[in-house]
């Protein structure tokens, strides 16, 4: 078990983590499970691994004076950092990454997972979206995937 406190982690080093549990859920489950599903179990591996993983955190919205306590909720909140959408759907669309992007800047967080487990292959369904983090980084992880898989070959 990991015992590294809350903050200890970069966004990089979190999403890695969140990847790599996502792939172990995605392996042993596969594709066409409730999305619902997806989320407690994956929230259940994260956490096996000492992170901090909270369930539907309410994001605020406010307009002018107006302000909506649950304007959204994300699925998963790992280690206060990390905004993780998780999906059961045929294919991504890109509503999907402008709703995760959208609730990275209202909550003042940078980085954002959106992950579709209703992909055959999960790599198709993983998108990376940042909100001003201080390095340029890929909205997608393209070619970084290969180094996971190639990490992740010793589980299958």
């Amino acid at each position: 078990m990991n015992t590294n406190s809350q903050n200890t982690y970069t966004e990089d080093q979190l999403s890695k983590l969140i990847l790599d549990a996502a792939f172990k859920v995605h392996t042993r489950t596969g594709p066409g499970v409730l999305e619902t599903v997806y989320e407690v179990i994956l929230a259940y591996g994260l956490r096996k691994q000492g992170l901090q993983v909270q369930r539907q955190v309410p994001i605020r919205i406010q307009y002018d004076e107006l302000v909506f306590d649950e304007g959204f909720r994300a699925d998963l909140l790992v280690e206060d950092k990390v905004i993780v959408e998780l999906k059961s759907v045929e294919k991504l669309i890109p509503v999907h990454s402008k709703q995760v992007l959208t609730q990275l800047r209202l909550s003042g967080r940078h980085l954002g997972l959106l992950i579709n487990f209703g992909e055959v292959h999960l790599k198709n369904g993983i998108e990376r979206i940042v909100n001003g983090l201080t390095e340029d980084r890929p909205r997608s992880f393209g070619g970084k995937l290969l180094s996971i898989f190639a990490s992740l070959a010793s589980f299958v």
